[in-house]
Order: C-alpha cells, then structure tokens, then sequence
C-alpha cells in the first residue's frame, strides 16, 4: 500500500513491526470507516441474491517506478491499495473474502510497510471483511462456492474496464477497440481475461456482469464522498485561479499547467484526475487538446480544463479567459452568453427533475436572452441560436473518475448526484470554441454549484489576471547550452 502522511478525523490504525531494529507505521485510508465500506459490501449482496457469488480483482502491480494505484471500484468496496488482490463477496453466507499477496519483505525493506496476508487480523479490522485469506486459496474458495452440490451460484464479475489512475471508462473503451483493431496487439482486457480463466477452470459457474449494480451504487454519493469531491473542486478552482494569474502573452501553455500542478500537489493532491487542457487560441477549438506546446498570444482567449487527483476523488473545472488580460467587445458578447447559459441551467436543477426538463428550461430563457441581440457576424449569430438547441450543456458524473460511471440524463436526478454543467459553442469559420464547466451538486432541496468560487463574472476573471502569477515570481531558468570547440 502507499504511505500517506495525512490524515482527517477519522480514527487511524497503526501497525507496529520490528525490522532491522525500527519501529514501522502503516497509514491506511480515513476516509471511509470500516462501517462505511460494509455497507456497500452489502448492497452488493442485495444485488446478486443469495444463489450469487461475486468476484472483484483490483489493480495489478505498477511497472518500473510507478506509484501503484488501486482500480476505483476495488477501492470502493474495500479502501485497500495492495496489488493483486481479490474480493470475493458471497451472496449466501452475505459474508466477504479478501485476498491478499504474501509478504515481500525484500520490497518492504526497499518501499516500506505493505499489507499482506500476514496482517489477517489487521486487515480485517480495517475493512471490515470477515475472512483474510492468501491469494492461492482464492481456486480452492471458488470450488467449495456449492460447485459440489449443482446447480452452481452465478458468479458476477465486473465486465467494465476498471479505472485505475485518471482513466474513465469511455476512454479506456476507446483504447480496448483500438487494441482490438491493431492486428499486431489485440490482446483481451484484464476484465476477458479472467472471464476466460472462470469458464476453463469453473465451467460450471454462470459468470455476469456486476459493473451495473457496482455503477448504480456509485451513482449518489456518500457525504464522504461529496466532502472529497468538494475538496478536489476546491484544489481545482485554486489551480486555475492561480493559472489566471500567470497569463501574460509570450507565456507557455505547459507553464500555466506546471503553476496549477504546485497548487494541486501543495494542499496533497497525487497527481492529475485527468491530463490538463491548456489551450491558446485556436487550440481550444481541438476540445481534448493536450499538447501543452504553444505559445500565448495576445488577442487570443486561453481555455483550462483541469482538476486533481485528490485521495481517489476529482473535479472537473473549465474556464476560459483573455491572455492579454482584457476581453475585447467581440469576446465579451460570445463569453457572456456562455455565463447566462450556465447560470440558466442551474436555475432548474433540482430532485426529481430529468435533464431534458432543465435543458428544455434554459433553452427558454437563452431564447429571451438573445431577443433583440445582435452578435458581429452572421458565423456568431449561428453559433449562439445553435447553441440554444445543443443538448450537450448537461454533460457528465464526477467522482472517482472525471468521466464517472453511472446515469444522469434520462432518470429523475437525486440528492447526492454529482456532474458537470458545461454551456459551449462552437465557430467552425474561426475555430473558435467557447465554454466554461461547473460541477453541480443536487442537494434535498435544489442544487450546489461546487466550482462557483472560481471567477466567472468578466470583472472578477479581469481582476484575476491583473495580479501577481507564479510563473512570473519564479520564472523559468534558460537552459545552459554546452559549447562546442573550435572546428579547425
């Protein structure tokens, strides 16, 4: 598991060992109790029924010198960040198995402490799982699952690609069919693999798909949940505050990421939730652009789309701003319909609305808005009325992942709902690409705008700009070239 150095309210549990005559502590997760993580184990019982069993493996090692990450939804059902281990929850006995590695205490002396099967009764006091096992029992464990008295339990397993660092599954998707077309690759999936290995060694079991019921449950969030994913927005907001700050012309795109990855890993973030969208000009217009190459020019509008990975939990922040400092009549106008579009949206959110109902009522007020309103060209008058019927402004769950699993359009929205509220539009005649992203938190009674700190209003974004940025008080070094001798 990974050493953490920070902690909240939640009690700590500490391990002691002896090696090489020291005294060891091992920090495991405070984010959720033990009481907390068997709660979800038991949704995952109501969901199989008793004639199931369900099978989870979580990540596997991290090659070379990366830090190893836990998929999401093993963390979720367990908070462990050992690699190579297995859940196996049973439907009967409502009773769950974790499965760990022995102990490799020629890493431990390398890496430090890591839970292993030797920790049985720490293990189980940290998660709250009934049985500790090694991972070569998990066969024998899966044989005496009623495999001797037919007809077998159903054996549920996520089919899902698991996420694991900043992956969302509609990328990691995207990747499986790009292997699956490369007729030099075309390796299965973690997820078919095991899948393959069930059916030739447990024949008997009907293996199906436990990423829905795992995706539902993932869907509302805990009040953890939402206070991590607050503090991911925050981290977000701050990051991009302080790259407002940084923006002159002649500034690079990589450096307004490096002033927000110090915010991030300053307040305890561990990296990235997803890669940052740092784009200058026409850049922006690529939507996923991620080069981080080019130079900021004046005239130009700058967009950032970013957010941190914060104890397992992110965010999902865009803004948009002038890289001179000063947005010109032209941008004004196309940016402040982007701010009334956003703030439209969040007048409807609220329980037991869909998302067509708030669409459908912000398109009404966007109608009104643009009454009487005439933009510089007719490619804006386009792009601004084409927006009122784009159906995209409601995007995307945020959680464990930036792309998260579970359903917000077409079913009544819920308190502990956590997505995106994203107003763009697009000028193809100028490539250019205009939007601004807020995450929306639906509350018992309406709706929380998470990243509603972060300047929006033109003098607040222009004020931002005007003060002192990070790269400016520690500017980059140029680099010291070699010299070369003399040719004769």
């Amino acid at each position: 598991m990974r050493l953490r150095t920070w902690c909240l309210a939640a009690p700590l549990f500490v391990l002691t060992t002896v090696a090489a005559g020291a005294q060891e502590t091992v920090w495991y997760q405070t984010d959720f109790s033990p009481t907390e993580l068997a709660a979800r184990r038991a949704r995952i019982y109501d969901a199989i029924g008793a004639q199931a069993v369900a099978l989870v493996p979580g990540a596997t090692g991290s090659p070379g010198f990366s830090v190893f990450r836990q998929s999401n939804e093993f963390y979720y059902l367990s908070g462990v960040e050992s690699a190579h281990a297995y859940l196996l929850l049973n439907g009967r006995s409502r009773t769950t198995t974790l499965y760990l590695p022995h102990r490799d205490e020629a890493r431990e002396r390398s890496e430090g402490k890591m839970l292993s099967a030797e920790d049985a009764a720490l293990v189980r006091q940290l998660t709250g799982v009934e049985q500790v096992r090694a991972l070569e029992y998990l066969a024998a464990d899966l044989t005496g699952a009623d495999l001797l008295r037919p007809p077998a339990l159903a054996l549920y397993t996520p089919l899902s690609p698991a996420e694991a660092g900043n992956d969302s599954r509609d990328e990691l998707l995207a990747g499986q069919a790009r292997a699956a077309s490369d007729p030099w690759d075309g390796r299965p999936s973690r997820e078919a693999h095991t899948v393959r290995l069930l059916a030739e060694r447990f024949p008997q079991f009907t293996v199906r798909d436990l990423s829905p019921a795992l995706d539902a449950m993932r869907q509302i969030k805990s009040a953890t949940e939402i206070a991590l994913i607050r503090e991911a927005t925050r981290l977000a907001g701050l990051g991009i505050i302080e790259a407002m700050r940084s923006t002159q012309p002649g500034v690079m795109e990589y450096q307004l990421d490096a002033a927000a990855k110090y915010v991030f890993h300053l307040h305890g973030a561990r990296g990235d939730g997803y890669a940052s969208i740092i784009a200058g000009g026409t850049n922006a217009f690529l939507g996923h652009y991620f080069r981080k190459a080019d130079t900021l020019r004046t005239g130009d509008l700058v967009l950032m789309d970013y957010a941190p990975d914060y104890r397992y939990y992110t965010s999902d922040v865009t803004r948009i701003w002038p890289v001179n400092g000063t947005f010109s009549a032209t941008q004004t106008a196309l940016y402040e319909y982007i701010v009334a579009y956003r703030d439209a949206l969040f007048r409807y959110i609220r329980p037991g609305v869909t998302s067509d109902q708030v669409l459908d009522s912000a398109a009404r007020d966007m109608t009104t808005y643009l009454a009487g309103k005439r933009f510089v060209s007719p490619a804006h008058q386009r792009a601004v009325e084409g927006g009122v019927a784009f159906r995209g402004h409601f995007q995307h769950p945020v959680g464990m992942a930036v792309h998260d699993v579970g359903r917000i359009r077409g079913v009544p929205l819920q308190a502990g709902m956590v997505f995106t509220i994203d107003p763009m539009i697009w000028i193809p005649e100028e490539r250019l690409y205009i939007r601004i992203e807020d995450v929306a938190l639906v509350t018992a009674t309406g709706v929380e705008n998470l990243s509603g700190f972060v300047p929006t209003r033109i003098a607040d974004v222009q004020r931002t700009i005007a003060e002192p940025g990070l790269v400016q008080l520690r500017p980059p070094v140029a680099p010291t070239m070699p010299t070369t001798g003399a040719r004769r």
